[in-house]
């Protein structure tokens, strides 16, 4: 059911303060001075000095970074821009033009960032640190310089380089977009009060009380997802073909070579990796405990993949709906607890118009926290659905939002964070939010309801999206000997399923095709877009775990962390701020201790009913 009009909070976002309409002449002017400038800077990286400390090359470096952050500044504020204007109106032919023609030009951008990349490689690393010494403005900068010659080891030769990311455009990032437009226009019939309706992939829910609307909506769902799977797996092949091939050509060998980009583009190393799935993978096992309570409580043998987001049966027998003004509140009041803050900011975002949440037919589906530089503003799109599991997204997206807010102030090149850390501000803000509730539940009810949140939070991020791991991590084995079939793909998603779920599922109740569904195989410019979630949910879960430690200096330093992701590698933002060694296991068994925990308190609690 659509939302009504929100008395006190707006559904809808705003974007007309960003940039011009997409259909006037005046957006069309700025997109045509980006181009002329960002064609003349890529002119320009073709002829860079030396790095070193002679005057006129520090001049010259200076003036260029200044460039390139005004460029990749509004880049973003474009894209950013372009993807919310298409993911509000999926079906728009217009805004999906736009992001293929911004697309279109990441080639100079890349090129850009290819010729800054291979200077410093090429740099003397005295002649380096003597050119940083001699310029406080570049010296703030080291990080940026470090960073770029670790990233310059994942390139191909310049030439080759750049014709990669030409070639890209209509390879990888096409067959990416060519995702969304199917996704965004995929329509899904469900039934409602005796009639057959409609509906758009991010509005068909698995959270009714009603287990014939859940299994009903799930197999409608992949009775509409089916007619695009063809299409999915020739997009999935060359999406993941592209990057095996241009691993090979890097000398990348192994097994486990298409793991070295998105580890390196998540600034962490494979120790930490391996540390954090064998606790999962040690530790997990109690939430089978949990799995099959809750099946009890819903009067199953077993629950299938479509019962793991329902409600607990409640006394009514119907489960309570949170309006959006109500959630609002909450997370506001919620987030000002924790940090007077952290509660504004919330606040201003909310009131401001920097969230689309209306629940409406022809919007993508997913959710997201886009930033603004220019502005120094996000925006976030979700669609609301009344229920507490889009409190908690609002929840998630708002501490994204966090994170970019408390960098504005930062040098442009140490804004930018790696998508794991950026996964443990959001889940981090979900934390919050859900410790609060625990700490306020009214009653044994109330509290079991809570619980029954966090730990589906705990199975999604240690079962399902272990599952996505161990499915990529195998489709790119075998992706390496040739294309790989519809078929093939569902074998792969099951097997990884029964694996990750510890086969702890009916035994009809899988989702095999859950390889078309996730969008996140889709996502062209980053690869794995899986285990950051599970590292983000750990270290969120083990950071608010330390919090008593630092008594009332708390917030303060989890403002210190977020800052550190912009300028450390994730071990290190860790280590310098926490005191936290994240290659060994003793930091992630720390957080699975909260889980197991929370799984005990579930079985107390329902015990008792």
């Amino acid at each position: 059911m659509p939302l009504t009009d929100s008395p006190k909070y707006p559904l809808t976002w705003e974007l007309d303060s960003i940039l011009p309409h997409p259909e006037s002449s005046d957006f069309r002017a700025v997109l045509n001075d980006y181009r002329t400038r960002l064609t003349q800077l890529a002119d320009e990286s073709d002829r860079l000095p030396p790095l070193n400390a002679e005057p006129a090359n520090v001049s010259v470096w200076t003036r260029l970074l200044t460039k390139i952050a005004e460029i990749e500044s509004l880049a973003s504020d474009l894209a950013s821009f372009a993807g919310c204007h298409a993911a509000a109106d999926a079906a728009n032919k217009l805004f999906q033009q736009l992001e293929g023609e911004l697309s279109a030009l990441d080639p100079l951008r890349a090129k850009v960032a290819t010729s800054v990349e291979f200077a410093v490689k090429e740099a003397d690393a005295d002649a380096l640190a003597e050119m940083l010494a001699a310029s406080s403005e570049l010296s703030k900068l080291k990080f940026f310089f470090d960073e770029r010659r670790r990233n310059a080891a994942l390139r191909l030769p310049k030439e080759r380089e750049q014709l990669a990311n030409d070639l890209a455009v209509d390879a990888i990032h096409a067959w990416g977009r060519l995702y969304d437009r199917l996704s965004g226009e995929l329509k899904i019939q469900v039934m409602e009060k005796g009639e057959v309706v409609e509906k758009s992939p991010g509005q068909v829910m698995f959270d009714s009380p009603q287990r014939a609307v859940r299994e009903n909506n799930f197999f409608a769902a992949d009775k509409a997802w089916t007619t695009l799977q063809d299409s999915c797996a020739d997009a999935l092949n060359h999406i993941s073909g592209f990057r095996l091939t241009k691993y090979r050509h890097l000398g990348l060998t192994g097994d486990d070579a298409h793991l070295a980009a998105p580890l390196r583009s998540n600034r962490m190393r494979r120790e930490t990796l391996d540390a954090m799935w064998s606790a999962v993978t040690a530790r997990k096992p109690v939430l089978l405990k949990y799995l099959a309570k809750k099946a009890e409580l819903l009067g199953l043998k077993r629950l299938a993949w479509f019962d793991l987001s329902a409600p607990l049966p409640s006394s009514s027998g119907e489960a309570e709906e949170l309006s959006y003004d109500s959630a609002c509140d909450i997370v506001i009041r919620t987030f000002r607890e924790f940090s007077p803050d952290f509660g504004d900011f919330a606040e201003h975002a909310i009131k401001n118009r920097w969230i689309e949440v209306e629940n409406r037919p022809g919007k993508r589906q997913g959710g997201f926290c886009t930033g603004l530089p220019t502005k120094q503003q996000s925006r976030i799109f979700m669609t609301y659905t009344n229920s507490a599991d889009s409190m908690s997204t609002l929840a998630h997206e708002l501490g994204h939002a966090y994170h970019s807010h408390v960098l504005w102030d930062r040098p442009f090149f140490l804004q930018d964070y790696p998508m794991n850390l950026a996964e443990t501000a959001s889940t981090f803000a979900e934390a919050v939010l859900g410790e609060q509730q625990l700490r306020s539940a009214k009653s044994a009810t109330d509290e079991l309801q809570l619980l029954d949140n966090m730990l589906g939070d705990a199975v999604a991020f240690l079962m399902n999206i272990h599952a996505r791991f161990i499915f990529e991590d195998r489709f790119h084995r075998e992706r390496r000997e040739g294309e790989v079939s519809p078929e093939r793909l569902s074998e792969l998603m099951l097997a990884a399923q029964r694996e990750a779920y510890l086969d702890g599922l009916d035994e009809d109740g899988w989702n095999p095709r859950f390889w078309v569904s996730k969008l996140h195989f889709y996502i062209s410019g980053l690869p794995f877009y899986n285990f950051p979630y599970t590292f983000g949910y750990l270290l969120s879960m083990g950071t608010f775990a330390t919090a008593k430690s630092f008594a009332g200096d708390f917030p303060t330093r989890y403002r210190e962390l977020l800052i550190a992701t912009g300028c450390c590698e994730a071990e290190e933002a860790v280590q310098s701020t926490l005191g936290d060694d994240l290659t060994r296991p003793d930091f992630w068994n720390r957080s699975l201790d909260v889980v197991e925990q929370r799984v005990e308190r579930f079985l107390q609690l329902a015990n008792a009913r």
